[in-house]
């Protein structure tokens, strides 16, 4: 055999393998690949968008929290404020009720007083008739004495 001959004969079986690759290997191979990138390509485009949701939905948490903190601040500071107000109203009420119960209390002192004065003129009246029975020496009648310590105490 020739060198020559057997060196065609090869380069014949092998255009024809690759012919045969070429036509009947490779295209499922190149789909297989090309199906892999676009595969790769739209789980990086997924995850570039998740990432990018994520990042929005952060910011959205973030300013929902700031929100929250505001409000809460608000709720407080209406709290302080009615608490604020409901001491005053408070005090004013203790303070109305105290005045009341001193006023009450010079109005039953007053009362007393009247009470107790009333009592020691009625008293004195007797003591003063009783005086002037034992430097008379003989009794005056019970009207009599009754209109005697009424207008005595009505001079006092």
């Amino acid at each position: 055999m020739n060198i020559n001959a057997t060196i065609i004969g090869q380069m014949i079986a092998f255009a024809i393998f690759v012919w045969f690759c070429m036509k009947y290997v490779w295209p499922p191979i190149i789909k297989a690949i090309e199906e892999r990138q676009r595969n790769i390509a739209d789980a990086l485009a997924s995850a570039e968008k998740a990432r990018q949701e994520q990042t929005d939905s952060k910011l959205a948490v973030e300013q929902e929290l700031i929100q929250a903190k505001m409000k809460a601040q608000e709720i407080i500071d209406m709290a302080n404020k009615r608490r604020n107000e409901i001491l005053e109203e408070v005090k004013t009420e203790a303070e109305n009720l105290k005045a009341n119960i001193i006023k009450q209390g010079y109005a039953e002192i007053e009362n007393e007083r009247k009470r107790v004065q009333d009592e020691l003129c009625a008293q004195v009246a007797s003591l003063a008739i009783a005086g002037a029975e034992k430097i008379v020496g003989h009794s005056i009648d019970e009207a009599a004495n009754n209109e005697i310590i009424e207008n005595f105490i009505a001079e006092l």
